[in-house]
């Protein structure tokens, strides 16, 4: 049988468990996750690797180091058929109907947060009041009361688990939902535009190297942001 103090610091467990739960949900930096490329319409030729060059014989003199290229100026939109990209962190960081998704969530998770503070109270309240009262009670109603605390403290614990399945589950299918949306509004973009793909540049290196000139992040994003408040 678990003796006041080990209950004790069950309460005080049980309330890190919330504490933790709530900075998930709440403090942790927002990560946009990376929108799925649009189908290409046309086979793409793979991209050669013009990096290797051929030996040089021993008595070729040395290279010199090329002089620093400055980066060229943004130019016109890529014409009809180019093959352009856009950054995704920029594009959902940005897009309106991410950002309300994003709040709406938030208000979500300071719901469960209560649900998770008022399981602690509760059971902290519970154990407090038995603390006051063990030193009065017969060996048998301390062992009643310390198997009712034991019951209520794993009750709590499995409604904890149940509130963060249903958060977890809420927050895939909040996110899905606007990616969803995205890419049909990137679709249509590209095809409006004549281009023959859509690349997406992540955080996670999808593309190494894109010229700027081939970037059509800002324009996407007003025309999702355009289309978003059609609604």
């Amino acid at each position: 049988m678990k003796n006041p103090a080990q209950l004790a610091f069950n309460a005080v467990l049980l309330l890190a468990v919330a504490v933790l739960y709530f900075l998930h949900f709440n403090q942790r930096p927002a990560v946009a996750p990376a929108v799925a490329p649009v189908a290409a319409t046309e086979t793409v030729a793979p991209v050669v690797d013009t990096t290797a060059s051929a030996p040089v014989a021993e008595s070729a003199p040395a290279a010199t180091p090329a002089p620093a290229v400055a980066a060229a100026p943004a130019g016109p939109a890529p014409a009809a058929g180019a093959i352009v990209y856009v950054e995704s962190a920029k594009l959902l960081d940005g897009y309106q109907g991410m950002k309300d998704a994003r709040r709406s969530f938030e208000g979500k998770a300071k719901g469960w947060e209560r649900q998770n503070q008022a399981l602690v109270s509760s059971f902290r309240t519970a154990v407090e009041q038995y603390q006051k009262t063990a030193a009065g009670l017969t060996p048998e109603q301390r062992a009643a009361a310390e198997q009712k605390l034991q019951q209520q403290q794993q009750q709590g614990a499995a409604e904890q688990q149940k509130i963060q399945a249903q958060a977890q589950e809420a927050e895939g299918k909040l996110t899905q939902t606007v990616l969803e949306s995205v890419n049909k509004k990137v679709e249509a973009y590209g095809k409006a535009h004549g281009y023959k793909m859509i690349l997406v540049a992540a955080p996670s290196g999808t593309i190494a190297y894109g010229e700027k000139g081939l970037d059509v992040t800002a324009p996407v994003l007003a025309y999702l942001n355009s289309e978003y408040h059609k609604k």
